[in-house]
């Protein structure tokens, strides 16, 4: 039971990890501290898809299935609704370099925002 319960903790904080990398550079629009653990994810999960690798924490999601002795996914909650999220069916290298792409676009675009706004503020309010 502990090594499947571990397996879905590890299944969900990989996808807290893609949401992160993917969509984590809105939290910058509130705390400053952020991009500084963002970019770096964000870098991550680009390099994981351009470089076809796969991310550590799949290992580490693998190895607790088959410690509790699972082939393959269960159909519990986790399973069936999270794994088809970060396992898509049909993966090919061309989807990677997509996603990869939107990766990199998504935090162009959100940083691009925030750069904007923070310099349209510092025009608007000196030395605040």
């Amino acid at each position: 039971m502990l090594p499947r319960v571990a397996a879905d903790l590890t299944l969900i904080l990989h996808l807290a990890f893609i949401a992160f990398a993917l969509l984590g550079a809105l939290l910058a629009l509130r705390w400053r501290w952020i991009p500084w653990f963002q970019l770096p994810a964000a870098a991550w999960g680009i390099y994981v898809e351009a470089s076809g690798r796969l991310c550590p924490l799949t290992d580490i999601e693998n190895h607790f299935r088959r410690l509790a002795g699972q082939g393959g996914y269960a159909e519990g909650f986790v399973e069936r609704y999270l794994l088809p999220i970060i396992y898509p069916a049909g993966l090919t290298r061309d989807i990677q370099f997509i996603l990869a792409a939107a990766v990199v676009m998504t935090n162009l675009v959100i940083y691009g925002f925030i750069f904007l706004r923070r310099s349209r503020r510092a025009r608007l309010h000196p030395g605040v």
